[in-house]
């Protein structure tokens, strides 16, 4: 992986982390929430300039199942990104607490909405660049070939954080957050702040494994088809 790559990836993974930390917001407070949101607007700017090229050829060249999905999630995740750190202007009470508009509840529930759809389809990003993640690791790690051993005992993981993953769902009312329907959260005293991060881990662990798992069977129809048409 070359240094822009990686420069790249790191990027990724960091908005990931800052954006997983804003969701607590009745844990960190309302100032380290809004901060972790500016941060994160200037990552996502920086992300996009970074991946400038990518407009340039988006209505281009030729599409496939796998293409077509991928340029949907990311229109999907840049009109939802700006939704979010628009919405956040007028119900600010740090940052932009100085620019007087007169915000409601309307514009807090659309604040929410875009966050946990932001959630999910950064999760569902991460899920279709998995691979690539993975072979960093492998590099950073030394990890070299293949283990059966491995391979199963990490899509047992991949099963237990999924179905742990939809049980905390439940509990949080994610689906709820997803739809405009949506009573706002209070703080919880005996709230653990570990047990939220495993939570909301697992939950994007739903997405990212199953864009990964679903991306791996696309592209082996992909790759079947293909071998048919050479063979006639």
């Amino acid at each position: 992986m070359n240094r822009k790559m990686s420069r790249k990836l790191a990027i990724d993974l960091v908005m990931t982390v800052l954006m997983l930390v804003a969701m607590a917001s009745l844990i960190t407070g309302n100032t380290i929430h809004e901060l972790l949101g500016v941060s994160m607007f200037i990552l996502f700017i920086v992300h996009n300039f970074l991946n400038r090229r990518w407009y340039q050829t988006v209505l281009t060249g030729k599409n496939n199942v796998l293409r077509v999905l991928n340029t949907a999630v990311n229109l999907l995740l840049l009109v939802t990104m700006a939704v979010l750190m628009v919405s956040a202007v007028p119900i600010s009470r740090a940052i932009f607490a100085f620019i007087p508009i007169n915000n409601g509840m309307i514009v807090r529930q659309i604040h929410v909405l875009a966050a946990y759809w932001g959630f999910i389809l950064i999760a569902v990003h991460l899920g279709m660049h998995w691979r690539m993640i993975l072979n960093a690791v492998r590099r950073i790690t030394g990890i070299t070939g293949t283990s059966r051993i491995r391979t199963i005992a990490v899509r047992v993981l991949a099963v237990l954080i999924v179905v742990y993953g939809v049980q905390a769902s439940f509990d949080r009312n994610v689906g709820s957050k997803l739809i405009f329907y949506y009573t706002f959260d209070y703080l919880d005293v005996d709230e653990s702040t570990l047990g939220f991060f495993i939570d909301y881990l697992s939950i994007m662990g739903i997405y990212i494994c199953g864009t990964y798992y679903a991306l791996k069977f696309v592209q082996k129809r992909e790759e079947a088809k293909a071998f048919k048409e050479q063979l006639r």
